[in-house]
C-alpha cells in the first residue's frame, strides 16, 4: 500500500483526497496546512495525519509519496524538498511559475530517484481519452489545427491574493487556461515550435492576465489556437475542436465527443461523464499508483509539464514584443 501525504490540504486536496479512497493500492496517510484548525478538519474528514509544516509530513516514514497542492509559487521549494527525501511526487499544474524552476524540480526528481508526475488532468478526463483514441486509431488522419477554449468566472470563492499577480504565478492562464493548452497540445500529438499571443486584464483590476488569445505553432508545421478568458460575469464554454485530414472531433464537456464526417456530427458513445472532474482525478492516481508499483514512466512527465510553462512564458514575450516568440522547451511525444 502506498502511502501518500497531502501538501495543500484545501479545495483540490480535498478532491484528491475523495479519489484516492475510490483507487485499490493508494491510501492517505498525512496532510499538511498552515492553518492548524482548517488542517485538522481536513483530517478530520479524509484521514490520516495532520501537519502544519510541509517538511515535517515528507519527513514521515509512513509517506511514499506526496501530492503537491499548494499556491504555485511555492511548487519548487516543496517538490525538491520531497525528492531528496526520496518521494514520489504527484506536482499539481502549473509545474511551476518558471521555466527555470521547472527544470529545478525535474532535475532534483531525477537525482532523487522518485516518480514525478505532473497533474494535467485532461489526460484522463473521459472526453479527452476518447478523442485521443480516435485520432490515435488514424480513421481521420493526423491532426491538422485545433481550436480549444476556456472562458469561465474569474473570481471564484476560492481566488487568492496570490492568483492575481504574475510573480506569484498567477493570473487566468497559468491557473485554468492552461486546461485548454494543454489539451490542445497533447491531443495535436507535437510539441510547440512558436507561439503568437494578445493578452491582458481586461474585466478586473489585477497585475495578471484575465484574457488570453494564442496562436500555436507545432513542429510538425501544423497550427492551433487557444482562447483562455477569465470573465467578470458569464456562462462557462469549455471546448474544442481538432480539424484532421479525413475529419473533424469536437470536445464538450458538457455533452461529450462528436465526430464530423460527410457534413454531419455524430456522437461519439459513453463519451459523456457528469463527474468528469472526479473520474479524472482517480484515473489520475490509478495511473501514478501503476507508475510507482510497476517502476514506469509517468504518462504526464516533468519533461512535459515543463514545456507547458516554456509555452507560457513565450506567449508573455510574444505579447509584450507584439511577434512570434519560439519556445525554448521541447517534450517528445
Amino acid at each position: 500500500m502506498i502511502g501518500v501525504g497531502i501538501i495543500g490540504a484545501g479545495h483540490f486536496g480535498a478532491v484528491h483526497a475523495r479519489a484516492m479512497r475510490q483507487v485499490a493500492g493508494v491510501r492517505l496517510v498525512a496532510s499538511c496546512r498552515s492553518d492548524k484548525d482548517a488542517g485538522a478538519a481536513f483530517a478530520a474528514e479524509h484521514g490520516g495525519k495532520s501537519y502544519d509544516d510541509w517538511r515535517a509530513l515528507i519527513d514521515d516514514p509512513a509517506v511514499d509519496a506526496v501530492l503537491i497542492a499548494t499556491p504555485h509559487h511555492l511548487h519548487e521549494d516543496i517538490a525538491i524538498g520531497a525528492a531528496r527525501a526520496g518521494k514520489h511526487i504527484l506536482l499539481e499544474k502549473p509545474m511551476a511559475p518558471t521555466l527555470s524552476t521547472c527544470t529545478a524540480i525535474a532535475d532534483a526528481a531525477e537525482a532523487g530517484g522518485g516518480k514525478l508526475m505532473i497533474g494535467h488532468v485532461m489526460h484522463f478526463a473521459l472526453p479527452c481519452l476518447k478523442a485521443k483514441a480516435i485520432v490515435d486509431s488514424g480513421v481521420i488522419g493526423e491532426p491538422v489545427l485545433g481550436s480549444s477554449w476556456m472562458i469561465k468566472l474569474w473570481m471564484e470563492s476560492n481566488r487568492r491574493p496570490w492568483h492575481l499577480a504574475r510573480a506569484s504565478g498567477g493570473g487566468m492562464l497559468m491557473t485554468a487556461g492552461i486546461h485548454a493548452l494543454d489539451r490542445l497540445i497533447w491531443l495535436m500529438g507535437q510539441p510547440v515550435t512558436g507561439v503568437t499571443a494578445m493578452m491582458g486584464s481586461y474585466f478586473h483590476d489585477q497585475e495578471a492576465d484575465d484574457s488570453a488569445l494564442i496562436g500555436l505553432r507545432f513542429a510538425n508545421g501544423r497550427i492551433g489556437q487557444v482562447a483562455s478568458v477569465g470573465y467578470r460575469d458569464g456562462a462557462m464554454s469549455f471546448a474544442m475542436d481538432l480539424v484532421c485530414e479525413k475529419g473533424t472531433i469536437r470536445i464538450d464537456f458538457d455533452r461529450g465527443v462528436f465526430l464530423g464526417q460527410g457534413a454531419q456530427w455524430t456522437e461519439v458513445p459513453g463519451s459523456f461523464e457528469p463527474d468528469w472532474m472526479d473520474r479524472a482525478v482517480e484515473r489520475e492516481w490509478e495511473a501514478m499508483t501503476a507508475s510507482i508499483v510497476n517502476d514506469t514512466p509517468p504518462p504526464v512527465s516533468g519533461t512535459y509539464g515543463r514545456h507547458m510553462i516554456a509555452c507560457i512564458e513565450a506567449a508573455y514575450q510574444a505579447n509584450a514584443e507584439r511577434r512570434e516568440t519560439p519556445v525554448a522547451a521541447e517534450f517528445h511525444p
